[in-house]
């Protein structure tokens, strides 16, 4: 079993968060019942963690503002110059061709004609935050949004784009955001998961598990799905009812049966996991339903959400749902969108595509924001509304936007983010960052701040190697203060 500690990273020699596994530790040990007496004090100190204990509360390295996450991920690449970065110089030029030939991912765009936004811009809140027409809920609550224009990613292709957005990097198999955190920081609620994922429940987005996959670090930090529609949580009750008695006797059985297997293959992370999945849907068994449980929130809430109406009401769910959860504890919810698939991916027919996707995930999302806030729950929340890259200024198959990595925007809210701030500023023509410019692991290294974590210093040993979620050394990521509110 993995347990966290405080040591010294051999490749930096500075304090790191790492994995120690318990039996190798006391296997390796040259001093004998001396190691025993050392992992007595060290547990009775609170440095290693008891037996069953992988996913209970950990704290951070300093006081953090925010205690959990909800993102809301938008697969697809959404507009910026269509939602929130409008370019009064591509509206006057659409048309014309454009200066800088640009690059495009697909065939369709090679003509290299600019093509202005079919849709209005005003300034919304007392920030004077331009957001368009397309998303007037979410332009109601412009004065909490933090507005970050200059993102920018590694990759114009979906699945590595989606990778660098969730995981740091491009390539697959590397453990998720939430993943990290989970792992880092544990749950604050023993009865629930730490790592919340809440799909589209008829479809997958594109691509599906891995988006919570839990890479190399063990099992245990894996997002768990749960469900928006008919049984919250799959197999939670048997089947049929036993006989009094006899359930207890076979919970007895299979735990000393894992038992055994474990003192075989103490290595086996994965069955450590499962043990502890076990545990977990028992406790879940006593209290998630009553959490998952919609049918006691008011009328006003469930309006608030859009759940009153059919364009709204799935992704509404989902997010009240959200809520329920960081309000009960759970560290991370990942939020996918509406249909699955790529709803933001509008290669050809890009207003009719904006004007189906924006109305079903504009309602909840500000609906989302205000609960958090009245509730008193936003300060201590980060709610992060991004995907995986943006679009180009020019036309593709005259009516559509082609992939572009150098560009996109995305929201951040709570949790101790600028208020009513925008940050950042791209090209005339939306298709470079050229100000204040904020990367993929810029960004991760800014949220495990304010979670109250060095990006740093948080690794876990893999194959040889101190993996971390920034990779500093070679992204060069930083805390992007700027964001900050107080700083």
């Amino acid at each position: 079993m993995n347990t966290l500690l405080t040591r010294s990273d051999p490749t930096r020699g500075a304090p790191c968060t790492g994995a120690l596994p318990r039996r190798d530790f006391l296997q390796s040990s040259t001093l004998g019942i001396g190691g025993l007496a050392l992992a007595h004090l060290l547990q009775a100190d609170g440095l290693l963690a008891a037996a069953g204990a992988d996913q209970q509360r950990r704290p951070g390295r300093f006081e953090p503002q925010a205690r959990s996450m909800i993102m809301l991920f938008q697969n697809g690449g959404p507009s910026q110059m269509d939602l929130f970065d409008p370019k009064p110089e591509l509206q006057k030029r659409s048309g014309q061709l454009h200066s800088e030939q640009v690059e495009s991912f697909q065939p369709g765009s090679q003509d290299n004609t600019l093509l202005g936004s079919p849709f209005k811009f005003k300034p919304r809140g007392q920030c004077g935050m331009d957001i368009s027409e397309l998303l007037p809920q979410m332009a109601s609550v412009a004065d909490d949004w933090c507005l970050v224009r200059s993102m920018f990613s590694d990759n114009n292709n979906h699945p590595q784009a989606t990778r660098c957005m969730n995981t740091g990097k491009i390539f697959a198999h590397r453990p998720s955001l939430g993943s990290w955190i989970s792992y880092a920081l544990g749950t604050e609620n023993q009865n629930l998961p730490a790592y919340v994922v809440l799909r589209d429940p008829d479809k997958y987005a594109n691509g599906g598990t891995t988006l919570w996959d839990n890479g190399w670090l063990p099992a245990l930090f894996r997002g768990t799905e749960i469900q928006s529609r008919g049984a919250a949580v799959l197999n939670l009750h048997p089947a049929k009812k036993s006989p009094p008695g006899v359930r207890q006797n076979s919970l007895e059985l299979l735990a000393q049966l894992n038992e055994l297997r474990r003192q075989r293959y103490p290595l086996e992370n994965e069955l450590e996991a499962r043990i502890r999945n076990y545990e977990l849907a028992a406790r879940m068994q006593r209290s998630a339903e009553q959490i998952l449980d919609l049918s006691g929130e008011t009328p006003a809430t469930r309006r608030l959400y859009g759940l009153d109406h059919p364009t709204s009401e799935n992704y509404g769910t989902r997010c009240l749902m959200a809520r329920r959860m960081v309000e009960s504890g759970v560290r991370f919810v990942q939020l996918l969108v509406p249909g699955g698939g790529m709803p933001w991916d509008q290669h050809s027919n890009l207003k009719s595509g904006l004007e189906d996707i924006c109305p079903k995930i504009d309602k909840p999302t500000a609906g989302l924001i205000l609960d958090l806030k009245q509730r008193g729950l936003l300060e201590s929340t980060i709610v992060l509304w991004t995907g995986e890259f943006g679009r180009l200024p020019v036309s593709q198959h005259s009516n559509g936007r082609d992939h572009n990595r150098h560009a996109f925007s995305l929201l951040l809210a709570g949790g101790g983010f600028k208020p009513g701030q925008i940050h950042g500023a791209t090209d005339p023509f939306g298709y470079r960052s050229v100000e204040s410019r904020v990367s993929c692991p810029d960004l991760h290294a800014t949220l495990l701040h304010q979670l109250g974590l060095d990006h740093t210093q948080l690794y876990y040993r893999h194959a040889g190697r101190a993996e971390r979620l920034t990779d500093p050394e070679v992204t060069g990521a930083r805390v992007v203060t700027e964001l900050l509110a107080g700083v």
